[in-house]
């Protein structure tokens, strides 16, 4: 995408997305931001490291306490539910709004044609509240658990220590050159990718269900990462025992392709509608 750079007195391009989503989301919540106590940007990849995108959403709307930056790649949303619900159970705040603007297609190698058709730029965001001052139409958070295991198999070597580590103007030329520079994008092996998340995440789900004596054969939606149809069916299967319905594995790849954290939110917002 071409995007011009913009003054330091303007909203950065990543906060213009994540307030726009936020105001609708405060919105359909229905109560005023005076009673959000902290703001959480939880993306894949930020626009700067400082100041915060965070607390510059924070700023545009308004809101006291603290805000800041997030950054668990395509789980970054995930987290930044959980750290959400820990920051109120622990009475840190009543409220957070908890935002994931993502432009996916800035990183990508449009020379690649393994990987750039699957990504699209989105903003989500969701209110996470106390039980005891959520209204009617709610959703409980029953149990929360995370886990994170280091893998090379999806990668983006683009970051401040690149300028420090040649001739600036060697840096310059190269980050330009795709051909050379392949690294500093997005980068991914599918098939290992695969072959790692699959086993990972099915386990977890049917693991942390039997901690929360839930029966997964009974599930009636799972609302996965948006990254594959393939993988989500087979993580589906694992999980129901079966072969999921539509309606009960939620996919809007082929609406809003693959966005990154974003997108087990909008898969989860699409279902409260129909």
């Amino acid at each position: 995408p071409y995007l011009p750079e913009r003054s330091n007195e303007e909203l950065s391009i990543l906060a213009e997305m994540a307030v726009k989503a936020a105001r609708q989301a405060i919105a359909a919540w229905g109560k005023p931001v005076s009673e959000i106590g902290a703001v959480l940007c939880a993306a894949s990849n930020m626009q700067r490291a400082y100041p915060a995108i965070a607390i510059e959403v924070q700023q545009a709307l308004g809101i006291e306490g603290f805000a800041f930056d997030m950054n668990v790649a395509c789980s970054s949303a995930t987290f930044g539910v959980k750290t959400a619900a820990d920051f109120i159970g622990g009475g840190s705040v009543k409220a957070v709004l908890m935002v994931n603007p993502e432009v996916c297609s800035a990183h990508l190698n449009f020379t690649d044609r393994d990987s750039h058709f699957i990504f699209g730029d989105v903003a989500t965001a969701v209110i996470v509240e106390s039980s005891e001052t959520a209204g009617p139409g709610g959703w409980d958070v029953l149990g929360t658990r995370l886990k994170t295991v280091f893998s090379n198999n999806i990668r983006n070597n683009f970051g401040f220590l690149n300028r420090p580590g040649r001739d600036t103007d060697q840096l310059d030329a190269t980050l330009a050159d795709t051909t050379r520079q392949n690294d500093k994008l997005f980068v991914q092996q599918g098939r290992k990718v695969f072959k790692e998340v699959v086993p990972m995440v099915s386990t977890m789900i049917l693991d942390h269900a039997a901690e929360l004596n839930l029966d997964t054969q009974g599930l009636k939606r799972l609302w996965l990462h948006q990254a594959n149809i393939n993988m989500n069916t087979l993580i589906g299967k694992k999980v129901l025992g079966r072969d999921p319905e539509p309606e009960e594995n939620v996919i809007i790849l082929d609406d809003y392709a693959n966005t990154s954290s974003a997108g087990s939110i909008i898969a989860f917002l699409s279902l409260i509608h129909i």
